[in-house]
């Protein structure tokens, strides 16, 4: 169960049709892989401010006495339970970079446009990079077959009930592609605010996407998603005007959660700001190494 949110208890996760731990990968195979609690993991100074304090009434018919004193202690399990996908993340760090694949993890809300988004940007980036995508769903292969029509090769991860993507399913997702053929490795996170945002999943860059459909205060009612984001993409920028969009006040909201994220304007329908996200990532793809430890 999700430590955030509290969603369903971990289901057969499948990668294109087969149950992921028949899926080999040169990364987890002999691998000190995490278990299917699916810790939360950070190794970039993720902050938890829910406190976790749980007052039990116990009460009793019958008398019994304690030798013992009730000394309750309150005690923060986060650390070691995030230490297992913590270590396979640095893993699949150190493969991708290795293979000399740039690596993003895009993550958003449900509709926000991350499909059209990509397959724009693959589009857009041609014979300058070979791109290939790791879609995450909790049911369905519908982004994959889209994002299948440019030519690129796609892995479809179906979490079952899992509402965000772990690193030991990345890590079995590359089982089934040939990375010495790609320049880009996008992984398509399953859309949600909350939980993948705590995840690292070994990514060189992590995305976030906000569509002018959902206002101007996401930023601050889910400041984890952006605020550990390294790049904040402000989708769907053709309806702004429809949406009454106040385009001030979202990137104010963005710059007082994240000051330090790179901001892009895009339009996937109308091909707004586009060229300059692509010329983006083909610069970072050489200072890659310094972008995350």
């Amino acid at each position: 169960m999700c430590l955030e949110c509290g969603c369903g208890l971990p289901g057969p996760t499948r990668i294109d049709g087969k149950p992921a731990d028949e899926v080999p990968s040169p990364l987890v195979e002999g691998a000190d892989a995490p278990d299917h609690s699916h810790a939360h993991s950070h190794d970039h100074g993720h902050e938890h401010s829910h406190p976790h304090d749980h007052d039990h009434d116990h009460p009793h018919d019958h008398p019994h006495s304690h030798d013992h004193p009730h000394d309750h202690r309150q005690i923060d399990i986060h650390q070691a339970i995030f230490t297992a996908n913590d270590r396979l993340a640095e893993r699949n760090r150190g493969f991708f970079r290795g293979k000399d694949v740039f690596v993003l993890n895009v993550v958003s809300s449900p509709g926000s446009g991350k499909t059209m988004l990509l397959t724009k940007t693959i589009e857009a980036l041609g014979a300058d990079a070979r791109v290939g995508v790791i879609v995450g769903d909790l049911e369905t292969d519908n982004d994959a077959r889209r994002l299948r029509t440019t030519g690129a090769p796609v892995v479809q991860i179906s979490t079952g009930t899992l509402c965000h993507l772990d690193a030991e399913m990345v890590a079995r997702a590359v089982g089934s592609m040939d990375l010495k053929t790609l320049d880009i490795l996008v992984i398509e996170n399953v859309g949600n605010l909350v939980c993948p945002s705590g995840f690292d999943l070994g990514e060189d860059l992590r995305v976030a996407l906000l569509s002018v459909t959902e206002g101007e205060d996401k930023p601050l009612k889910y400041p984890p998603l952006f605020r550990f984001a390294d790049a904040v993409i402000v989708s769907k920028m053709d309806l702004a005007v429809a949406c009454e969009f106040d385009r001030d006040a979202a990137l104010a909201n963005i710059r007082r959660v994240n000051p330090r994220a790179d901001v892009f304007e895009v339009s996937a329908k109308t091909g707004q700001g586009i060229d300059i996200w692509c010329d983006y990532l083909s610069r970072l793809r050489g200072v890659r190494d310094s972008l995350r430890p």
